[in-house]
């Protein structure tokens, strides 16, 4: 699944979280990557039945025995179901209705008997269960069992009086009703208007554990079984499953039923379907058809680049993976609802409209990007993580890793003038590396007790920091070792289940090297080291010590115990030794010159590098001199925001480092630079004003020459990178306040206002509307709103929607955050409006004051278990930076069960007081630098 990467929230997953080491970029200055929030998953607790409490001490047996048996990390009290019976084939029928927004169910599953038992548990949510059989042998064991509910646990049981005997075969058929519901979870209704009238269609999103709300099924990853799939709809819509059809045939009513062929053995969180109007574009540029879908409100003919992409990336994936893509055909869907950015369901992948359909007219080259990286996402997942699975969600990175390092790869391979790794550097590095700095994060591979609990781990370290930790190992082991071990795991556990050492076990045996000891340190554990380098001239060495990282810069001595192997990476003039691990807290190496050497070539090593002042020096030198890649410099500049932001190296560093780069060339080193500048400002945003306005000179001093020389202007030959580039300076200088900046702004607004739509280019369309907006009023929201209701492409209307919040206007603010709770706005864009409102105090202010108003209603909308609560309790505080403002917000939630969102509130208090910190430690000394470098006497 592709959710919010590391700048998320601000530009469309992505992952990964909001909680960005430095605060993240405007709107209109964010990475080209990107994904929308986590999924719905609604959970209600009830007392235990009599006959469930009945079978508490039973089901703990076997959750203790399920761990044994599958090898699965053992998590002392996981809920799991009892491993009596294991189910083989379900045999499923759905009729939904649109109009009670209900549907009629019927399931059997065939199931084989583990033990001798008189019971079956199975999940079920919000699923009202009629009648149950139960057969043996082709005979009924019991027609009329005890059913059972346990709405917490989210189980079924059937209790019947004839125990079933173990090694024999048996069948349970179910009858139910459930609710078409608009939670974007389990089977629910989705909506979109033509000629004005509101239209439905009914799809699925079914990650991590909400099969169980489509209908009752053993909703864990390691029961896999196989599908077959009827659904019953009128004659003039489109049927969807993840297999191809096997029969059509009419039925009462003027509807048809349409059953698909069976499937391989999968888990049932990829189990999908779809009823409703739907158009296609189809090619057959692949071994099998390969469809994109969309309903009738969407110029259908926007899904061919997706199209395109797809087949030639199935071609591509079922070469480098030496395994064919097994399904019949391949169909991808945008979804007018949809909580996440797109989900991998084997043969039938939903999307986010705005992520999977392009209007090359109309969307900037950062969406093309986005929309191709998506894309060779969840086309990676049809073989890592469909075709072979995770055990359990504790290894949720198996997928989601790999995925989206496995998106990263392809697409360099398709757009090698992307140069997509030197972004990786500033993008899913530096997110796995922001959130695992704040005390509140987790390892990779990471307990989980709860269905609640799962949700909240669909974050930038499952995503970001395990495609970081493939990264890392793909360099230390040679791509095409590492591609050969991928091979090897595949092609043993296809159709089956996995743990994260049966990775390590095939890189190794394809690499002779120990994998399993070293990475297992960088999965089982929090946090990353910061290396300190001292340097020794008498002997032409470097002494290096490792210490535990934190944002906050309060590193406990009971926090740093752990020793991180980490591969140094040293860069020489004339070489990179990939080989050399740091492996013990402290250690001494040789260097072939100490006039240059950087650690971390490339930044493909996961911590932070803490030098001198005077080595600091010398490589901006270098960097300057041409010594240093992109990568090193964009890294560089990292670490040293960061470092300056937890108390290693003072901030008057970072800007004077920042300072001595005005001369850079490339786009992602000034991505990093203005992230940075960013991070700095937002943290100073409750401090005076002089400051404040200094540090905007300063940016302003910065960029407005680099903005001028490459202007605003776009033709057909500026390259990829370069409108990018162009868009990013345009926006950075319109944030500081160039005059100049703003009058274009302004200028080219003023003609779009008139009518002339073509007036601001894409790829500056959010930069212009917050610009303006900014020193505008009510006239120009009413125009950003109207492109918000009426732009012809979801990409526009959402940019409108985060545009919005950059009003400082007291009743324009108001406003957009009536749109979060409105009905204009649907529940998977909430956070849009939301986000918008970061760049001012009196945004983030009244957007606080908002959710403190609001939170009765704003939890009953966004259930706990949903993932959108989380982003909402993050977006509304993570902004602060005072200690009041912290006290404020701990005191608040301090009063609320935060159980489904507690670590959204850990984060959000870790990444304030990171801020707190940072203030407080070096207000004096920003201050005296900017009187030094004579900012604070600019006038704006």
């Amino acid at each position: 699944m592709r959710r919010f990467s590391t700048r998320a929230l601000l530009h469309s997953k992505a992952k990964p979280p909001l909680l960005s080491a430095r605060s993240p970029l405007p709107l209109f200055l964010s990475a080209p990557r990107s994904a929308p929030t986590s999924k719905p998953n609604r959970l209600r607790s009830s007392p235990l039945s009599q006959t469930s409490k009945r079978y508490c001490s039973y089901r703990r047996m076997c959750h203790a025995r399920r761990d044994e048996v599958s090898g699965s990390t053992n998590v002392q009290g996981r809920e799991v179901l009892p491993t009596n019976v294991k189910p083989l084939h379900y045999d499923l029928t759905l009729e939904p209705n649109f109009e009670k927004f209900t549907y009629n169910g019927t399931v059997t599953i065939d199931l084989n008997v583990n033990e001798d038992t008189d019971f079956i548990s199975l999940n079920s949510n919000e699923i009202d269960i009629h009648s149950a059989t139960v057969l043996s042998k082709g005979a009924v064991v019991e027609s009329k069992p005890e059913i059972s509910m346990n709405k917490d646990a989210q189980t079924a049981t059937i209790k019947f009086s004839q125990a079933l005997s173990a090694g024999s075969d048996a069948q349970l058929k179910l009858t139910f009703t459930g609710i078409l519901n608009d939670n974007m979870a389990g089977f629910y209704r989705s909506s979109y208007k033509e000629n004005g009238e509101t239209k439905y269609i009914a799809s699925t999103q079914m990650e991590p554990t909400d099969a169980r709300r489509a209908f009752p099924c053993f909703d864990e990853p390691a029961l896999k079984a196989k599908f077959t799939v009827t659904l019953i709809a009128d004659k003039s819509m489109t049927c969807l499953s993840n297999m191809d059809v096997a029969t059509e045939t009419d039925v009462d009513g003027g509807k048809k039923a349409v059953k698909f062929n069976t499937s391989p053995v999968m888990s049932t969180y990829l189990i999908a379907f779809i009823v409703g109007h739907l158009n296609y574009v189809e090619t057959n540029q692949f071994r099998v058809p390969v469809r994109v879908y969309a309903t009738p409100d969407q110029d259908i003919e926007h899904g061919r680049f997706s199209l395109e992409l797809a087949a030639k990336t199935l071609a591509f994936y079922e070469k480098a993976f030496d395994n064919d893509f097994p399904l019949p055909k391949m169909d991808m869907v945008a979804v007018p609802d949809f909580s996440a950015g797109a989900m991998e369901n084997w043969g039938l992948i939903t999307y986010r409209i705005v992520d999977v359909l392009l209007d090359e007219k109309t969307a900037g080259a950062s969406r093309k990007e986005r929309i191709a990286e998506t894309v060779q996402h969840e086309l990676a997942h049809q073989w890592f993580g469909n075709l072979v699975t995770m055990d359990f969600w504790d290894g949720l990175w198996l997928n989601e890793g790999f995925a989206t390092w496995m998106s990263w790869y392809s697409c360099n391979v398709f757009y090698p003038e992307w140069k997509v790794w030197q972004t990786y550097v500033i993008d899913n590095l530096q997110g796995a590396l922001s959130l695992d700095s704040l005390r509140s994060s987790h390892p990779i591979e990471v307990p989980v007790k709860r269905a609640d609990e799962i949700n909240q781990i669909f974050d930038a370290i499952s995503y970001s920091k395990g495609s970081s930790v493939l990264r890392m190992i793909s360099k230390y082991l040679g791509e095409d070792v590492f591609l050969q071990g991928v091979r090897d795991y595949i092609r043993k556990h296809a159709y089956g289940n996995t743990e994260t050492g049966d990775l390590w076990n095939a890189l190794a045996k394809a690499s002779g090297k120990p994998v399993q000891s070293v990475m297992d340190i960088w999965t089982k554990n929090v946090g990353f080291p910061v290396i300190s380098v001292t340097e020794n001239p008498e002997s032409s060495s470097i002494s290096l010590k490792q210490n535990r990282f934190l944002r906050t810069g309060d590193v406990r001595p009971e926090e740093d115990k752990v020793l991180y192997p980490c591969m140094l990476g040293l860069r020489s003039k004339d070489s990179i030794d990939e080989n050399t691990m740091l492996t013990e807290r402290e250690g001494e190496f040789k260097v072939p010159d100490l006039d240059f050497f950087k650690l971390n070539a490339d930044h493909s090593a996961i911590y932070r590098t803490s030098y001198s002042p005077e080595r600091l020096r010398k490589l901006g030198q270098a960097a300057r001199d041409g010594l240093l890649t992109v990568e090193d410099r964009a890294g560089m500049i990292a670490d040293s925001g960061a470092l300056a932001a937890s108390g290693f190296q003072k901030t008057s560093g970072l800007l004077s480092l920042l300072q001595g780069l005005d001369t850079e060339t490339e786009f992602v080193v000034w991505t990093e630079m203005l992230s940075r500048i960013a991070t700095l400002r937002s943290a100073w945003l409750f401090e005076d004003d002089k400051t404040k306005d200094a540090l905007k000179a300063f940016q302003r001093s910065l960029v407005a020459n680099k903005a001028h020389e490459l202007g605003w202007e776009f033709s057909e030959n500026d390259d990829h990178i370069l409108q990018q580039f162009k868009a990013l300076m345009f926006g950075s200088a319109g944030m500081a306040d160039d005059p100049t900046v703003i009058k274009a702004a302004q200028d080219m607004f003023a003609r779009f206002a008139a009518g002339d739509l073509t007036a601001i280019h894409p790829n500056i369309r959010g930069s212009v509307f917050t610009i303006v907006l900014k020193h505008g009023g009510v006239k120009e929201y009413e125009v950003i709103y109207d492109r918000f209701r009426h732009a012809s492409t979801s990409d526009e209307k959402t940019t409108a929607l985060r545009c919005l919040g950059a009003t400082e206007d007291p009743a324009l603010i108001k406003r957009t955050l009536g749109l979060a709770m409105g009905d204009e706005v649907k529940n998977q864009d909430i956070y849009m409006p939301l986000g918008g409102l970061r760049n001012s105090v009196a945004g983030i202010e009244a957007r606080w004051a908002w959710l403190q108003e609001n939170w009765d209603g704003v939890y009953q909308r966004l259930p706990p278990s949903l993932g959108m609560l989380g982003t909402v309790v993050q977006l509304t505080t993570a902004a602060f930076g005072t200690e009041a403002q912290l006290n404020e917000v701990k005191a608040f939630f301090d009063s609320k069960d935060t159980k489904g969102y507690d670590r959204a509130v850990e984060q959000s208090l870790d990444a304030i007081r990171a801020k707190v910190n940072w203030v407080q430690r070096d207000n004096k000394d920003v201050e005296s630098w900017l009187s030094k470098n004579q900012y604070l006497q600019s006038k704006l």
